[in-house]
């Protein structure tokens, strides 16, 4: 597994009210995988670099299909205040692709609230367990069948959620893994287990950065 390279910049509430800003973090990724920022700089490099590739393969009728997608997924991102995506590097020839996308955002409680409920809700009703026994992550998981573009995939989601150092649990690092598959394609299927299994110990190497620190992206 290779860390992540390049770095991230991003304007928060919080600095422009002057407060402190919340430390950043690392972690190892699956090989040939690197951290991106989700501004407008980094969507526009990416749609170009889609047009190319689908004009390469000489599919132009999917890139409006594919155009779509990806400009929706960075609005979605922008929504729930993403801070980071992992992906597998266009430059790397060694990169590990795979059916499934990584992201990071920022969970906050209500005012003068921390996040103790959304926990609790978690584990009693959402099935929340500690990643891999390390009470510092927690871990849910769910399995479900979407119409995307009129196609039935199925889509694993799964969710790791982290208290940010500092913020008294009332802000948490929340990671999203997403993976699709046929839907004739079993949950327990090996090579789903593997993927999961591949970013659960992904999740596990978090580690936080000391003030000042950028990660790599």
């Amino acid at each position: 597994m290779n860390a992540p390279e390049g770095s991230t910049e991003r304007i928060s509430l919080r600095a422009e009210l002057g407060a402190a800003p919340d430390p950043d973090f690392t972690l190892v990724l699956p090989p040939g995988w690197i951290r991106r920022s989700v501004d407008g700089a980094v969507e526009k490099d990416m749609l170009g670099a889609m047009r190319s590739r689908l004009m390469q393969a000489h599919r132009p009728d999917l890139y409006a299909q594919m155009d779509r997608l990806l400009r929706d997924a960075f609005t979605q991102m922008r929504r729930v205040e993403a801070v980071a995506m992992f992906v597998p590097s266009a430059d790397a020839s060694e990169a590990l692709y795979l059916p499934a996308s990584l992201t990071a955002s920022i969970q906050r409680a209500p005012a003068g609230e921390n996040l103790d409920a959304v926990v609790r809700e978690a584990i009693a009703e959402r099935g929340a367990t500690a990643l891999l026994e390390d009470k510092r992550f927690l871990r849910m998981e769910t399995d479900e069948v979407q119409t995307l573009e009129g196609e039935r995939v199925a889509v694993t989601t799964v969710m790791y959620l982290t208290p940010i150092p500092g913020s008294q649990r009332r802000r948490a690092l929340r990671l999203v893994l997403v993976i699709m598959r046929p839907v004739d394609v079993p949950a327990d299927d090996p090579p789903m287990v593997a993927m999961r299994t591949l970013f659960d110990l992904c999740v596990s190497t978090l580690a936080w950065l000391p003030a000042g620190d950028a990660a790599s992206a």
